[in-house]
């Protein structure tokens, strides 16, 4: 009768494991069959996070194998499974929402014979889940040469209308020859109507060296040409030949009809700066809101 007793919960034991989610915590379980001391809930302090709840306890004086900590998740609609060592004394619960309200958290300690002690409950809340943005569709700003313009055209080579002439093997350079002008230079767009949600392109030009690529680049907008905000500053650009890049989505707030891509940084330290093109995209971004679209 006793070795089916063991059986019986040894299977227990594989089918709540079983039951658990792939995030479960590998470790030894430690030769303890006594007693298993159970958590002190009142131990027990949670935080909400943004769309997760953090829980902290502390260890019990006695002895035990493993902590196992059981929830009802009413995103998924099943219970939840959480197995800690007994050195753990705080978890992460991921992919909570505040909707949902109080989670009940049940602490329950075993021995290394899988027998169970106390069941003991705790309530905690999440913090909001936050809002995902994703680029829902982009569309290419037709543009014309004379909608652009620059503070260091070279005079020798590379005119402006080259960035959006969709010829690789040409390019823009800001002025090299003497006398250089210093830093920063822009790129301008002088639009025909207002824009807002955006990203931008651009290729390296088709050359054998690294140096005169943008290094750190200001996005700017404006609505007279002449105050100019920026609204995000790149950097970690790539510097290889031909190499291409293309931004995440700015959302400025506001709509402009003015744009500078104004580099304030070059690679090489050059006072100049060159491009083989560059684009511009008016963009429709989707945001999700976990905690009010999401279907039940």
């Amino acid at each position: 009768m006793k070795l089916k007793f063991i059986y019986s919960l040894a299977v227990v034991f594989l089918l709540l494991m079983n039951a658990c989610d792939d995030k479960i915590e590998q470790f030894e379980i430690v030769g303890y069959t006594g007693v298993p001391a159970s958590i002190d809930t009142k131990t027990v302090q949670s935080e909400a996070l943004p769309g997760q709840i953090k829980l902290k306890w502390q260890a019990p004086t006695g002895d035990f194998a493993y902590l196992q900590i059981k929830y009802y998740d009413p995103l998924q609609k099943k219970d939840m499974y959480k197995i800690a060592s007994k050195g753990t004394t705080e978890m992460l619960i991921s992919n909570t929402r505040a909707r949902y309200g109080a989670y009940k958290f049940y602490f329950q300690t075993f021995n290394s014979a899988k027998e169970g002690g106390d069941i003991n409950m705790v309530e905690a809340t999440s913090g909001a889940a936050p809002s995902v943005t994703t680029v829902a569709e982009k569309t290419k700003i037709a543009l014309t040469e004379t909608q652009l313009s620059t503070n260091a055209q070279e005079p020798t080579e590379g005119p402006i209308k080259n960035l959006i002439d969709g010829n690789s093997g040409t390019f823009f350079h800001t002025r090299w020859s003497s006398p250089q002008i210093s830093l920063p230079q822009y790129v301008q767009i002088n639009f025909n109507e207002a824009h807002e949600n955006f990203l931008i392109y651009y290729m390296n030009r088709n050359n054998s060296g690294t140096s005169a690529r943008p290094g750190s680049v200001e996005l700017q907008i404006s609505n007279d040409g002449q105050n100019w905000e920026t609204v995000t500053t790149l950097s970690g650009l790539p510097t290889a030949v031909s190499s291409e890049y293309t931004s995440s989505y700015v959302a400025p707030g506001k709509k402009f009809t003015y744009f500078r891509f104004n580099v304030i940084a070059t690679t090489g330290n050059t006072k100049y700066f060159n491009m083989a093109e560059f684009a511009i995209y008016d963009v429709k971004l989707n945001v999700f809101n976990p905690e009010t679209d999401e279907k039940d």
